[in-house]
């Protein structure tokens, strides 16, 4: 193992029609329904088995995958304790539903990061490597996680309650140095030598940055002292182009999990900075946008035109609903080098419609969720996304969130999201 340390309303009426076929047949059982529509005609289900899982992949495609695993825990070191032995029930559902939807390359955030990769090797040995509940155990050759800025001490009062220290101080939020980091795994080589991190890019040095104000005084972008924006960065954990290998072809796996716009004040600081997180990736994969990005060894600029890329990651923003700043994911949908698969899955539309609350008032549809959230509010949104470069070729897409009276729905408690994947040809284009 390589180791280094949009929406729209026309669908509503096809979407509600599938929540119809899908709730009439499961007292029959569990029926996939097998349609090639898009989004706009109805929900494409047939790259989904009956139980929820993705069917394998079409010869020569590529499954690409993000996961937001929740595998952190409260205090350094458990994590790793945790993943030493065979025996952690959380960790051997993550592990259930990697091996039932087999991507070839994925990203899982919130993995505590751990100096040396011991707890990604444990995961791989303990967990992936281990066949559960009939499903096949998988191995990934290639590995990469490296630093974040969760739980970094910034030396700063951030939240300005008048003491620093503490998770909200820290450069990313995070009780210690690594909490809710990231790793990538894959079965294709990756190009280590070519791999660029942003972990300490700042973010007063991205142009029109939007920082965030002191409503009580008449300066703009003022909530930050200088001082405090010489150090901060723009990600909440890092931002990582990771080169995979795939035959003769380089795929760029950019790879984030930007802040949730939430637990601030009018001064919006997580809001804003969730907002630019994002904003990062747009620039990068568009030409003549991503100039001003440096990398944490000096490279600058963003990739060059005609890259191939897939962006992954729990962006935490919802194109309609939820709490985020207004366009903040739309910003990154609308890059004119990429491409939106519309994954889905008619477990969210049962979610949505079982668990009521905040969902009952969403704009957006649920067949698109793709994270769990409470019922009073915000509610199931979607906020995990894969999307491919136009220079990629889409072949299958879905989210793993089977339905009730799946045998698999027993997964859907390993997280509060759920993995999402896309299957790619890379050779085409």
């Amino acid at each position: 193992m390589s180791l280094r340390v949009r929406r729209g309303a026309a669908g509503s009426a096809a979407i509600l029609g599938a929540v119809a076929i899908s709730i009439g047949a499961a007292a029959g059982g569990a029926t996939a329904v097998a349609s090639t529509a898009s989004p706009a005609t109805g929900p494409d289900t047939s790259t989904m088995a009956v139980d929820g899982a993705a069917r394998p992949a079409l010869p020569g495609a590529t499954r690409f995958a993000t996961f937001n695993a929740s595998l952190n825990r409260a205090a350094d070191g458990d994590l790793l304790a945790d993943l030493s032995a065979p025996d952690d029930p959380q960790a051997a559902q993550i592990a259930e539903v990697i091996q039932r939807n087999r991507p070839d390359v994925v990203l899982l955030n919130e993995f505590d990061h751990v100096e040396g990769g011991a707890a990604v090797e444990a995961f791989q040995r303990n967990y992936l490597a281990v066949g559960r509940r009939g499903a096949r155990g998988i191995e990934y050759p290639y590995a990469y996680t490296a630093p974040v800025n969760t739980g970094v001490p910034s030396g700063f009062d951030l939240n300005r309650d008048g003491e620093i220290g503490g998770p909200d101080d820290a450069l990313g939020f995070g009780a210690f140095p690594g909490q809710y980091g990231m790793v990538v795994l894959s079965r294709h080589p990756i190009d280590l030598d070519a791999v660029r991190t942003f972990q300490h890019f700042r973010w007063r040095d991205m142009p029109g940055a939007l920082l965030p104000d002191d409503v009580e005084t008449p300066e703009p972008g003022d909530w930050y002292s200088p001082e405090a924006l010489d150090v901060l960065p723009l990600s909440s954990k890092s931002h990582w182009d990771v080169p995979i290998r795939i035959g003769s072809q380089t795929v760029h796996f950019l790879v984030s999990h930007p802040t949730p716009p939430a637990f601030d004040g009018p001064e919006r600081r997580n809001r804003l900075r969730n907002h630019d997180e994002i904003r990062f990736w747009a620039d990068y994969v568009t030409p003549g946008r991503g100039d001003y990005a440096y990398d944490d060894e000096g490279g600058r600029g963003g990739l060059p035109a005609g890259a191939r890329f897939v962006v992954a990651g729990d962006q935490n923003a919802d194109p309609m609903d939820g709490d985020g700043e207004p366009g903040a994911i739309a910003q990154l949908l609308a890059a004119p080098t990429l491409i939106d698969p519309w994954p889905g899955s008619l477990g969210a539309i049962r979610a949505s419609w079982e668990q009521g609350g905040a969902n009952r008032e969403h704009r957006g549809l649920s067949w698109f969720d793709t994270a769990d959230f409470a019922d009073e509010g915000p509610g199931n949104l979607r906020v995990d996304y894969v999307l491919p470069s136009r220079r990629l070729v889409p072949v299958g897409s879905g989210v793993f969130w089977p339905v009730p009276e799946s045998a698999l729905s027993r997964l859907n408690s390993a997280s509060d999201h759920h993995l999402v994947w896309v299957d790619v040809l890379t050779g085409l284009g």
